[in-house]
């Protein structure tokens, strides 16, 4: 009664070693900005699992799955209504006029 259905997922947690800053533009450009300032934040590399393209959160793929495709969708509805206004100002339909 648990809940949990029969799903067991097993996360292995990677190896540390596997994220570097070099492979971050992001957090490259932090250790740079932080250098000029004569600063070095030891904990940065801590970071770096989070802009690795291979670590990917169950949270992560829930919003990728719902949102792929939104802004095709949002630019075809766009599209679609500007249509529907032209349509209807060039051909105006004998619906839209009030009989007394």
């Amino acid at each position: 009664m648990g809940g949990d259905h029969g799903h067991h997922h097993k996360y292995e947690v990677p190896d540390y070693r596997i994220y570097k800053i070099e492979d971050c533009p992001k957090l490259l450009k932090v250790q740079k900005a932080l250098e000029q300032k004569g600063l070095k934040d030891p904990w940065l590399r801590n970071e770096a699992w989070r802009f690795h393209h291979s670590f990917k959160t169950e949270g992560y793929k829930a919003r990728r799955a719902i949102f792929r495709g939104i802004q095709w969708g949002f630019a075809a509805f766009v599209v679609t209504i500007a249509i529907e206004k032209v349509w209807e100002t060039m051909s105006p339909s004998d619906h839209s006029h009030v009989h007394h």
